[in-house]
């Protein structure tokens, strides 16, 4: 069974992807894209959706930390909707507020230099952002599995 699902950590400069195994369990990164024009992102990604044969696109949402609206977001939100236009597959925003500052975390404690660092965190980025979902459903599952089980 494929349920690939690719993650996606939108920036203006860089675009941070995953993708999840077969079975929508982990997380792996992929190479990082270089944003260039509006055009050729989508056409990469949608060349990246064929080739894991995704069921299901996340794009990283910076809402605000009191859950509200940001300019980042709206942009996020823009982004999101013409990738809905040239894609199949179903395209959802999913909270990432944390996922940069955690990734940053991560690479500084590793040690790695800053250059290192600076190209590493939008692929760690939306690793995180995509384990987080992976994460979530499993424990939805359990949660509806238990509850039947107890029916």
């Amino acid at each position: 069974m494929n349920r690939r699902i690719l993650a996606i950590d939108f920036g203006t400069k860089r675009i941070g992807l995953a993708v999840s195994d077969a079975l929508g369990i982990t997380a792996q990164g992929l190479p990082t894209l270089e944003r260039t024009r509006l055009r050729d992102d989508l056409e990469h990604l949608g060349a990246l959706a064929e080739e894991y044969a995704v069921e299901r696109v996340l794009v990283g949402n910076p809402i605000g930390h009191g859950g509200g609206e940001t300019s980042m977001s709206q942009r996020v939100a823009e982004f999101a909707e013409k990738l809905r236009q040239r894609l199949t597959c179903p395209v959802d925003l999913w909270d990432e507020r944390l996922t940069s500052v955690e990734a940053n975390r991560t690479l500084r404690e590793s040690g790695i230099s800053i250059a290192k660092r600076q190209r590493a965190v939008d692929r760690l980025a939306a690793v995180l952002l995509l384990q987080s979902y992976l994460d979530y459903v499993e424990n939805e599952r359990r949660r509806q599995v238990g509850a039947s089980d107890e029916a």
